[in-house]
């Protein structure tokens, strides 16, 4: 059975198998920042605290980020995803980006995952007092589309974004 927990160094080896399968390919929701070496012990270390201080609402952050809850989605051990509240949205994250974040290594996509970790995180949101949230993903991404859909998202509009051509939802809390 899948769980949501708090990022942790103790599943790094599971993360980098994970982001092996990944590639190039940038792994959505998982807070990644273009400086950081995750090849090191340490490196992984200080990625995993600085993701745990991006949730704390008092900490002062960068301008261009915003405080956010990360969330790994694990089974057995193993990491198999991530997924991100954003507490609040930028103007630049308004257009693409969104309040939600997620993706799942490509080995254990098909299950249902992504739908069932959203479904976890709206809840999280309700708690936190929002009333509705924003998701954004590709334009051609139609199982991220379905994801959404499924947890009640109701498209705006498709638009270019600075991530490129994007679907955006708005779901109701």
């Amino acid at each position: 059975m899948p769980e949501l927990i708090e990022p942790t160094v103790e599943l790094r080896d599971s993360w980098l198998e994970s982001s092996r399968e990944w590639g190039e390919v940038s792994q959505d929701g998982a807070g990644l920042w273009e400086a950081e070496d995750l090849s090191t012990v340490e490196g992984f270390a200080t990625w995993i605290e600085r993701l745990r201080e991006q949730a704390d609402d008092s900490r002062e952050l960068p301008a261009d980020k915003v405080h956010a809850t990360y969330f790994w989605i694990v089974e057995d051990g193993n990491y198999l995803g991530a997924i991100t509240l954003r507490h609040t949205l930028t103007a630049k994250l308004l257009e693409g980006g969104g309040h939600i974040g997620y993706g799942v290594r490509p080995s254990a996509r098909g299950r249902g995952l992504a739908t069932w970790a959203l479904g976890q995180v709206l809840d999280v949101a309700r708690r936190r007092g929002l009333d509705r949230v924003l998701l954004t993903c590709d334009e051609d991404n139609t199982a991220s589309a379905k994801i959404i859909e499924h947890n009640g998202g109701v498209l705006e509009d498709i638009r270019d974004t600075w991530l490129g051509p994007a679907r955006r939802y708005w779901i109701t809390l």
